[in-house]
């Protein structure tokens, strides 16, 4: 009798998983969109998390790498010396588009059309206020100071010292660490002359250079693959909340999965923007 028992176990247990994998079944009670939806925001993770960590092991290697503070201080309007506000209205900006796409989707699982397509505009909006915030910080860093890929004007000095003024006299006077920007007029480069006023150089006189080149490659570089996420999902948010209008999804009776997976994808966006926002304007 045991052993029979033992027979009857085992035939039930071989029937389980010959049914576990029959198919039909999503894994881990996620649909196979969703399911590739979260392989597709990892490998991305692992992308922006390469680019991160190269900026934070160069910025932590160069000694000249300019100050976010003396960098990221304009603001619209011609205000200058506001350390990081812009970019704080910035952030501001997709948080909030991500309470309103957290909106949209509750409004999907409740099947509300009417509340779908609203609250997906509005995430859209949001992200277009995003994208015009960064076309501005980009304008402003070069048409205005210069910065491009390959030439970064901003630095921060290494020694202590004191101008030198055109007429020979002394000028400011600066600390190592404290920020400077090298202008350029009619295509010309104009490097400031100082006096060195500690240390074993005292005395001798040097000019401000260009700043690490690395600084604007990988500003533009990490700013402009997330600008294109945030791009491309307005893209797709406009395109489902069409949908949502036309009445595709009703049909379905799903919650509106298509509208839970691009939350998905608009609050990854959202997340490595708190992750940008710490490395390249705080650290």
């Amino acid at each position: 009798m045991a052993t029979d028992t033992t027979i009857s176990e085992k035939m039930n247990d071989t029937a389980e998983m010959k049914a576990d994998w029959s198919g039909g079944k999503p894994p881990m009670k996620a649909s196979y969109g969703k399911l590739m939806m979260w392989y597709f925001l990892l490998s991305d993770a692992f992308t922006f998390s390469g680019f991160l960590i190269a900026y934070g092991a160069l910025r932590m290697s160069v000694p000249t790498w300019p100050v976010p503070d003396f960098v990221f201080q304009s603001f619209p309007g011609g205000f200058t010396g506001m350390p990081l506000i812009f970019v704080t209205v910035m952030s501001f900006v997709l948080i909030v588009s991500s309470v309103t796409m957290v909106r949209a989707v509750q409004e999907g699982k409740r099947e509300n059309k009417r509340g779908v397509v609203f609250w997906l505009l509005m995430t859209a909006i949001g992200g277009i206020a995003f994208l015009s915030c960064q076309a501005y910080e980009w304008n402003t860093l070069i048409a205005h100071e210069n910065m491009t890929v390959f030439e970064n004007p901003f630095g921060s000095h290494t020694v202590d010292g004191v101008y030198i003024n055109d007429d020979g006299s002394e000028g400011e006077t600066f600390r190592a660490g404290d920020s400077y920007l090298v202008h350029k007029t009619h295509g010309d480069w104009h490097f400031r002359k100082f006096r060195i006023t500690s240390g074993e150089n005292a005395g001798e006189m040097a000019y401000e250079t260009l700043g690490p080149q690395a600084f604007g490659a990988l500003f533009y570089c990490i700013t402009g693959f997330h600008g294109f996420h945030v791009f491309s999902g307005v893209v797709f948010l406009i395109i489902i909340a069409v949908n949502a209008a036309s009445g595709l999804y009703v049909k379905r009776r799903n919650g509106y999965e298509m509208v839970e997976k691009i939350g998905l994808y608009w609050h990854f966006v959202d997340l490595v923007w708190v992750f940008v926002f710490l490395v390249f304007y705080l650290l």
